[in-house]
């Protein structure tokens, strides 16, 4: 209650100044109003009577008759009186009631004798409030008296006393109403939801778990209910996470978390922040409806951010991208920098701008026309373009330029650089900063070295990746493929027992690591998750389909994916299985990607032709066998549609690792479902208990599917349970905590190191 006054009073004490200050004005406005009313009446009346005095005159003022005048007009309303006076100031004639107060002309009747015009005024005769009008006399044009009128003004004073009264009850009554409303408002719309919310946190903070209160919809509640439940999420994170690490205590189990992690590095970094490079950006600003729309965050579907993001949270580091969304700058700073995530903002994203030749010649043609085929057996042709390489080059060297900028002032930085996009990256840095810990991930596969020769420029790509002091593959056959590329293309020492490079006398690491992404726990989510049927039929609603078993796929549309080998897997699964029809229908999450290539383009286009060609051989009513959703989707979309399924499906003709495959394992929490997977993509290698396939194989594929939907539910939890045990161990922050634990350990080699070794061996 005493909350609720707090917030009341001063509207209370509004209503009450504005009602006064209103009623003060209602008083004035009346009393201007009567006394002009009465001062025009007064003016009307006298100049009808100066016809009728004036003429009188000419008769040798006859006394009798100017008495009677008087005394006909003096019984109008609230006329006091009137007096006639000739030119000396000497009453002539005079209303019997005003001999006593105005036997002399009044002040009024004196100045307009002497200005000859007619002139009132208000005054107080024995505590009588009176009003004066006098009027000049004339006679054949020469001034002979003058004519006063006196009314007695006593009721404008009562008028203005019951205006008073009333502007004063009717503020009264406002006041105790706009109260009371306000009273029923405040406690119904915000001390009531501040309260039911104030007893959620109490319950979370004591370690229950309930749904967040509802509120009620505005720009504040909105606001409120978005931090609340974030707050909740970290106060249930942190809780989960102590707990888990209370038992991992207790049990001796090495696992990691993202709190060991943070532990972790900011003692291997000393406190450093750490400089991540990546084509790709974690978040994009994009107008919703053209240009002129509101700006909206995307987060790209991308295995590369779902690795990384954790890190740089760990850290607070600094992300330096290119900056692709179309209202990224209109929401950097001066020196194109922006705290991120939005929600929680924990490190620096710094934007690196490019124009549409520099993306097309370096990102479409080098990197994804080129080195991308290249690595990838997909049988699809890479396309090498001396104009690219240029564009390659000084895209190459624009970011290299950045990070130095970045790293100004940090002694010993260390640097993470991502992708095949950067492949000369490490020697430019490591060039301008010998003092600098440079490590780059190759995310992609590294082919044999007949494969890679094919690229004109090999030599100059090797040689800027051996810049770097340590170099990550997923897997170790794709490290092994390196070094032989390495003996065949460079001039080096490499030392295979110890997996390194010797160039020049610069020493380069190479490591496998297999990337990974954060396993969900029971007990992180504030929000109850449904069961897969409800959740399935829910999407179905949504989707405006008819199933009750869902399979899913999730893929940047590209040819590696297999795609078009899975559609054709399940069009023969409807073939040989034709109970399924009306039953099982399998989402495609396909987010275009590279739209700009004629070959994604073609790709696109074939993917849906191929949806649409199996969907008109066996659609029927609201049922569909494969629904395409050609869009980005957030992370917590697509977590909708994991837990949904039954099955999830990997099919890649040929991957690093696809963070898809244990994106599902991890967001199974009821240890259900089954993922079907290629034998071609890293994550073959630990999730072992998945439905291993050839993606050339379409009835291979097709048996899969058969096989994944009648699964006993025991085999089904049997299976899930070692695969999210293999990503529990093997998460993304073990991946992170690997990865820059080698590169700190690593001993450099500065030119004022071996200087002072030189010197001192002397």
């Amino acid at each position: 209650m005493r909350t609720t006054l707090k917030l009341i009073l001063p509207l209370i004490i509004s209503v009450v100044v504005v009602s006064l200050l209103f009623a003060a004005y209602q008083v004035r406005t009346e009393r201007r109003i009567l006394r002009n009313d009465i001062s025009r009446r007064a003016e009307i009346l006298a100049e009808s009577l100066q016809e009728t005095v004036e003429p009188q005159f000419d008769k040798q003022l006859p006394d009798k008759s100017l008495q009677r005048l008087v005394d006909r007009f003096g019984q109008r309303e609230h006329l006091k009186g009137v007096a006639i006076y000739n030119a000396n100031g000497i009453a002539l004639a005079m209303t019997s009631g005003l001999a006593s107060l105005f036997q002399l002309r009044p002040a009024a009747a004196a100045y307009a004798a002497d200005r000859n015009i007619g002139y009132g005024e208000f005054l107080r005769v024995n505590d009588t409030p009176i009003h004066v009008y006098a009027l000049p006399l004339h006679r054949n044009g020469q001034m002979v008296g003058t004519l006063a009128l006196v009314h007695d003004v006593t009721y404008i004073d009562r008028q203005v006393a019951h205006t008073l009264r009333d502007s004063l009850v009717n503020a009264l009554v406002q006041t105790l109403f706009i109260a009371g409303l306000a009273l029923v408002l405040v406690r119904w719309t915000l001390t009531g939801p501040l309260t039911r919310t104030a007893k959620w946190l109490r319950t979370l903070r004591t370690g229950q778990s309930h749904a967040p209160p509802s509120l009620p919809e505005g720009e504040l509640f909105d606001q409120l209910h978005h931090e609340v439940t974030h707050l909740a999420r970290d106060l249930n994170a942190a809780r989960a996470t102590a707990e888990e690490e209370a038992r991992l205590r207790d049990s001796n189990v090495s696992l990691w978390t993202a709190e060991r992690l943070r532990v972790s590095l900011s003692n291997k970094l000393q406190n450093k922040p750490l400089f991540v490079i990546a084509n790709r950006e974690p978040y994009m600003h994009v107008h919703s409806n053209g240009s002129n729309g509101n700006v909206q965050v995307i987060v790209p579907a991308s295995g590369l951010v779902t690795a990384l993001e954790p890190v740089l949270l760990a850290t607070d580091g600094t992300w330096i991208a290119h900056g692709s969304g179309n209202a990224d700058r209109e929401v950097v700073d001066a020196k194109d920098h922006l705290r991120v995530p939005p929600d929680h903002p924990s490190y620096t994203l710094r934007r690196v701008w490019l124009s549409a030749e520099e993306e097309k010649g370096y990102y479409e043609g080098f990197a994804n026309e080129g080195i991308w085929p290249l690595c990838h057996i997909a049988h699809t042709r890479p396309i090498f373009r001396p104009e690219d390489w240029i564009a390659y080059q000084e895209v190459n060297r624009r970011f290299a330029d950045a990070a130095i900028a970045e790293m100004e002032g940090t002694e010993s930085p260390i640097v993470l650089v991502q992708d095949y996009h950067f492949a000369l990256l490490p020697r430019m840095i490591k060039e301008a900063r010998p003092d600098a810990r440079v490590a780059i991930f190759w995310h992609i596969p590294w082919p044999n070295p007949e494969v890679f020769g094919i690229c004109p420029w090999q030599r100059e790509l090797i040689d800027g990746l051996l810049g770097a002091d340590l170099i990550g593959f997923h897997i170790q056959s794709h490290c092994n493929n390196f070094l032989s590329t390495v003996d065949r293309a460079v001039e080096a020492l490499t030392e295979w027992d110890r997996f390194s490079v010797n160039r020049q006398g610069h020493v380069t690491r190479v490591r496998p690591y297999p990337i990974s992404v954060a396993l969900q726990e029971n007990g992180h989510s504030i929000k109850p998750l449904r069961s897969t049927k409800e959740e399935g039929a829910a999407l179905c609603n949504e989707l405006g389909i008819s199933a009750t078993l869902i399979g899913v796929g999730v893929d940047r549309v590209d040819y590696t994916k297999g795609i078009l080998e899975r559609f054709r897997a399940i069009e023969l699964f409807f073939e040989l299985y034709p109970s399924y029809q009306r039953r099982f229908t399998f989402i495609q999450i396909g987010a275009p990607s590279r739209t700009n290539i004629e070959r994604y383009q073609n790709l696109l286009a074939d993917v849906a032709a191929d949806a649409e060609r199996i969907n008109a051989r066996f659609q029927a009513g609201h049922w569909k066998p494969i629904l395409f959703l050609q869009r980005h989707h957030s992370h917590e979309e697509i977590a909708r549609f994991y837990h949904a399924a039954s099955l999830c499906m990997v099919t890649s003709l040929h991957d690093g690792m696809n963070l898809v495959a244990k994106e599902f394992v991890s967001s199974r929490e009821d240890n259900l479902g089954v993922l079907i997977l290629s034998t071609f993509a890293g994550a073959a290698l630990e999730l072992t208990d998945a439905l291993l396939v050839n993606p050339y194989d379409v009835q291979q594929l097709a048996g899969s599917i058969h096989r994944a939907l009648n699964m006993p539910s025991d085999e089904q939890a049997s299976r899930m349970q070692h695969m999210r045990s293999s990503v529990r161990e093997h998460n993304v922050y073990r991946w992170a905590a690997n990865l820059l634990s080698d590169l700190t350990d690593i001993r450099i080699d500065t030119p004022d190191r071996i200087e002072s070794s030189e010197t001192l061996s002397r």
